[in-house]
């Protein structure tokens, strides 16, 4: 199990790698377009969940647009600070 800090840093470290067989990295090759299409798509699977699939499913469709949330962070050169001001 890993925290939201925990996430975010193990993603910048893909991203700094640059490994070309990385799904973060693939993501990231999208631009902003292609990350903001993704998390409208998972913000979507998060609300079906929710209505229609349970707990469990709704846990994972969270986690997974939180993974998406991050990488668009990195994408726009933001840090959890940025973020966290504003909760």
């Amino acid at each position: 199990m890993k925290t939201f800090e925990e996430l975010f840093a193990e993603l910048k470290r893909k991203a700094a790698a640059k490994d070309p067989e990385s799904g973060t990295v693939k993501e990231l090759a999208k631009g902003t377009h292609g990350i903001g299409k993704k998390i409208m798509e998972e913000a979507g699977e998060v609300w079906i969940a929710a209505e229609y699939e349970g707990r469990e499913r709704t846990s994972e469709e969270i986690s997974q647009l939180i993974y998406h949330l991050q990488v668009m962070m990195i994408d726009r050169g933001l840090e959890l600070e940025d973020v966290y001001r504003y909760l």
